[in-house]
């Protein structure tokens, strides 16, 4: 481990030479100076990674040094050295980015300890700000795989977006096209990155838990409310609030968010006044707003307020030049996580995957490749362990039955399909899936799994239809 360098400056031979000493005996480089001239020449050939400095000095004033090594060094650790009588500049000093300051007299064994617990917070500074860049380039790789015409937009407004940080942001697209990264990429990109992203799935929540969950609560709110708890713009203070789902949240919490958005206040449950939050919030949904402002069951007023920016996420299925990409990209990524060695996808595999239509769009695609990888043993990804419904192979049934017209029916009256029938006079595609998804999960018991798999879906894609054609009830259930 590199030893830290450490230069003193101060203008009394005695406490130079007691603090050269005693830093040295601890394992530190250490160097001094009697003045500000010295300590600018000793400065730039030394190098140090802390300075201990005098306020006043024969030569120079202290705080105007602070700022002249601070500006050519920002990563200076200054501890600065004053009398007692000097407790204002001190309290100055700090505002200029010194990290501490010991006063005359001094113990040694108390600058030691602010020595080292100076050097230990810059420590802790240096491998938060690199976990945070780590997780940015993650989140930027997440989001940036793409090349085609409409994901080219989507970058563009994600810059746009970003750089607007007081405005609400919506963020709309089917179930998978990855909206929580385009927010986690909006938030990045923010002046909000070093601060808290906090994610809240207004479909997960039950209404009456909601509000708590966003605003806290105050002691005795409510009967088990035995002390007082921060919501979730409290803690998110300076970072972003993600709304995920927003089109399931119920109207009443509608209300309170608007009023969140408008004039950036809220008030605990059982609380009287109101707090005051500078969180950014972005939202989204897969459903059609506009459609559910007809149907009473989104506030119009919420709707203009959060639509003014918007980003809209294509399928998958729309942007099929950003397969490729994206299966060289999820490849690397559980290469890394299962210590696998797949170095290529074979021509075949590939020509399956781009010819998929993916309903679960790009998360679809990312399960697909995590599932192919964990089976996959050689160092190039075959065919071999993708689904049926993708290389077209299909589970043949243990009895086979031809669709037959219904009796007492002419062949010209109805087709029949299990309890479907095909009218003669025709029927919207809308009816046929609609009529096919309560065939599939009253087969299966209500199982949304074991149904989806039958209808060559994915749940989530199942669970959106059932939604859209009013399938479910306001708990998400048949």
């Amino acid at each position: 481990m590199t030893k830290k360098r450490i230069l003193v400056v101060d203008d009394e031979h005695l406490i130079r030479w007691s603090l050269t000493q005693m830093l040295v005996d601890d394992g530190y480089i250490v160097e001094s100076a009697e003045n500000g001239g010295e300590a600018l020449a000793k400065f730039k050939e030394f190098q140090p990674h802390m300075m201990l400095l005098d306020i006043c000095l024969p030569d120079a004033n202290g705080m105007d040094l602070l700022q002249q090594f601070k500006g050519e060094n920002q990563d200076l650790v200054v501890i600065m050295i004053t009398a007692h009588s000097h407790a204002d500049s001190a309290v100055k000093a700090l505002k200029l980015g010194a990290e501490d300051y010991v006063g005359k007299p001094f113990n040694l064994e108390d600058v030691l300890h602010s020595v080292k617990q100076a050097f230990e917070k810059c420590h802790l500074r240096d491998e938060n700000a690199y976990y945070r860049q780590v997780l940015r380039k993650k989140f930027e790789s997440d989001n940036l795989v793409g090349s085609c015409p409409k994901m080219i937009e989507v970058f563009k407004m994600i810059k746009v977006v970003a750089d607007a940080d007081d405005k609400t942001v919506l963020i709309t697209g089917a179930s998978g096209t990855g909206k929580e990264l385009v927010a986690r990429a909006i938030h990045l990109h923010s002046s909000h990155a070093n601060e808290p992203f906090i994610e809240v799935n207004c479909a997960a929540i039950p209404e009456t838990l909601l509000e708590n969950e966003l605003f806290g609560h105050e002691r005795g709110a409510y009967t088990d409310a035995s002390q007082k708890q921060k919501g979730i713009f409290e803690m998110a203070k300076g970072g972003t609030v993600f709304l995920d789902e927003l089109g399931d949240m119920p109207l009443g919490m509608q209300a309170k968010i608007l009023k969140v958005i408008e004039n950036k206040r809220y008030r605990r449950l059982g609380g009287e006044n109101d707090m005051i939050t500078d969180a950014r919030i972005i939202t989204a949904t897969n459903q059609d707003l506009p459609e559910l402002v007809k149907q009473g069951k989104f506030r119009a007023d919420l709707f203009y307020r959060i639509n003014a920016m918007t980003i809209f996420l294509p399928l998958l299925s729309e942007r099929k030049m950003d397969i490729p990409h994206l299966v060289n990209y999820f490849v690397d990524q559980f290469n890394h996580e299962y210590g696998r060695n797949v170095e290529e996808v074979d021509a075949q595999t590939m020509s399956l995957l781009m010819n998929y239509d993916w309903p679960g769009n790009v998360r679809e695609l990312s399960n697909t490749i995590e599932r192919a990888m964990m089976l996959e043993e050689g160092r190039i990804l075959s065919s071999d362990h993708l689904i049926g419904e993708i290389t077209g192979c299909r589970e043949k049934a243990s009895t086979t039955e031809s669709p037959v017209a219904e009796e007492g029916a002419g062949a010209d009256d109805c087709f029949s399909l299990g309890n479907f029938k095909l009218p003669k006079d025709g029927i919207s595609m809308e009816e046929v899936e609609k009529e096919l998804i309560k065939m599939s999960l009253n087969r299966w018991s209500g199982n949304q799994t074991k149904a989806a798999e039958c209808l060559r879906m994915s749940r989530d894609t199942l669970r959106y239809r059932m939604k859209k054609y009013g399938l479910v009830d306001a708990d998400g259930k048949r």
